[in-house]
């Protein structure tokens, strides 16, 4: 009952037997992340390359991933096998279906564009992105939060590198009824300064959208040593962090060189628009004066 891996250590055949039934039904992308916790050091590191992957990869051959994420090429084949799949030959064949299966779907709508070229292909992820993320939430969830947000008397919106524009986005919608809303990182400020301030009836929301900044996992943290309350929205689950009240995961596939955020700014769209909507008077009242100072200033 042995099988080896590269650097000596062991893995009971019965073990990955198991795995492999599991995973055989999933989508790529789906056994990927839900098999990364048990892989080797050095096949954990194809793995974080293929989730944090920038464009697609079934245009890549076996030898070039494993130059990107610096492994061997009996690695990458070791970590195919280990996901389910005979090769990389034939993951690779997978990816492309997949792909393929999306697009035949969602052709049935925006019948009025191309059948193929860069325009459908976008079109097509963006709704396979958000169907698969609008499927996991709930309006229950969801109002949780927007109330949970009206009801805290300082909201906290965090977002590094990518995520920062959706933060700002988030933090600046919520301000239309809010009056104590920061959005972080703030310019000529670390965030150690910026957060010194967060205390335990405190609510923030941590926009963590690969590839995430080292910061992201401590600032979690942080906020869950004060007390605070933790509203994260990811595009995968930030390892190392465990107690948030709120977790809305994004789907950010992409067949392009660029992460699809299209999911990720509706997800934050929905949260912002259940936020103005449920502040009731007092809402609607700060949204009055801020058009009233519109009209005064002609600014807009």
């Amino acid at each position: 009952m042995l099988t080896t891996w590269d650097s000596g250590r062991r893995w009971p055949l019965k073990r990955r037997r198991i795995i492999m039934t599991k995973t055989n039904s999933l989508r790529f992308l789906e056994r990927v992340g839900n098999s990364i916790h048990d892989l080797h050091p050095s096949e954990r590191k194809l793995a974080d390359l293929l989730l944090d992957f920038p464009g697609d990869m079934s245009g890549y051959t076996a030898g070039e991933l494993g130059e990107l994420a610096d492994v061997s090429n009996a690695t990458v084949s070791r970590f195919f096998r280990r996901l389910g799949y005979k090769s990389f030959d034939e993951a690779r064949r997978t990816v492309r279906d997949e792909q393929r299966q999306e697009n035949n779907r969602y052709h049935q709508v925006g019948g009025n564009l191309p059948d193929d070229g860069p325009v459908r292909l976008h079109f097509d992820q963006s709704l396979f992105n958000l169907e698969r993320t609008y499927e996991q939430l709930s309006t229950e969830t969801v109002d949780s939060l927007a109330n949970a947000i009206v009801d805290a008397p300082r909201l906290w919106v965090v977002g590094f590198r990518a995520a920062q524009a959706h933060a700002q986005y988030l933090g600046w919608q919520m301000s239309q009824v809010l009056s104590n809303t920061t959005t972080l990182p703030r310019g000529g400020e670390t965030l150690s300064e910026s957060i010194s301030s967060l205390s335990k009836n405190d609510l923030v929301v941590l926009i963590a959208l690969r590839r995430n900044a080292n910061l992201a996992v401590p600032v979690a943290n942080l906020v869950l040593d004060t007390g605070a309350k933790l509203a994260i929205i990811e595009d995968r689950s930030l390892e190392g962090v465990k107690g948030a009240g709120w977790c809305f995961t994004c789907h950010t596939t992409t067949n392009g060189r660029l992460k699809n955020h299209v999911a990720s700014f509706a997800i934050c769209n929905l949260i912002a628009d259940r936020v103005i909507e449920l502040s009731g008077s007092s809402g609607r009242q700060k949204m009055s004066r801020i058009e009233r100072n519109h009209h005064s200033l002609g600014e807009i």
